[in-house]
């Protein structure tokens, strides 16, 4: 098979850093790396080119590790919660997926790209689980991803209620006679002129 050598110009997973020459077989560099951007061939002039630029590339790389750390820091007490339909044997109707944990990352304020949550397959079954964020290249959140079934947080909610609905309809009567003696005094002024 041919391979071909490439510079990457961006970290690719199970391949290598930025700035490194990697081999790799020539459809995958000519169809998806060299198209996408992420690496160019690995020709002398762009090595000599590359290694001009390998102070800027090391030092933008400290600052993306360092906004990674401090992203971490702030999403460390973070937790997610879903809650899905589920059989009796606690399958889940559905799943939980890298896109809804993505989302549910962005819904709290956290913008983060979904092919970085690596989730091996998706979640199919009620329970704890342990997802890792990829921050950055060394930098890992484990995220905790609680899978519940729906009507049990339902349930939950109901049981923490009954105090309060017990003293709502007190409440809710007292207004009414109040409403009811100022309209009625209204009316009796215009009487007695």
């Amino acid at each position: 098979m041919a391979t071909t050598k490439i510079l990457l110009k961006e970290d690719i997973d199970n391949l290598g850093g930025r700035g490194e020459i990697v081999k790799v077989k020539s459809g995958y560099a000519r169809n998806y790396l060299l198209p996408q951007g992420f690496a160019i061939l690995a020709t002398k002039g762009n090595i000599r080119q590359v290694e001009q630029e390998r102070k800027i590339l090391l030092k933008k790389a400290a600052e993306e590790k360092s906004t990674a750390e401090a992203q971490l820091a702030q999403m460390e007490k973070l937790s997610l919660r879903f809650e899905r339909l589920a059989g009796e044997s606690g399958t889940l109707f559905g799943s939980v997926t890298s896109m809804d944990i993505a989302e549910a990352l962005e819904e709290k304020g956290y913008e983060i790209d979904r092919r970085k949550i690596t989730l091996k397959s998706p979640i199919k079954e009620i329970g704890d689980y342990t997802v890792p964020v990829k921050l950055h290249r060394e930098v890992v959140l484990d995220l905790p991803v609680a899978v519940v079934v729906e009507g049990e947080a339902m349930k939950e909610h109901l049981e923490e209620e009954p105090a309060i609905a017990e003293k709502a309809p007190e409440e809710a009567a007292a207004p009414e006679k109040e409403e009811a003696s100022t309209e009625a005094a209204p009316e009796a002024s215009t009487e007695e002129e």
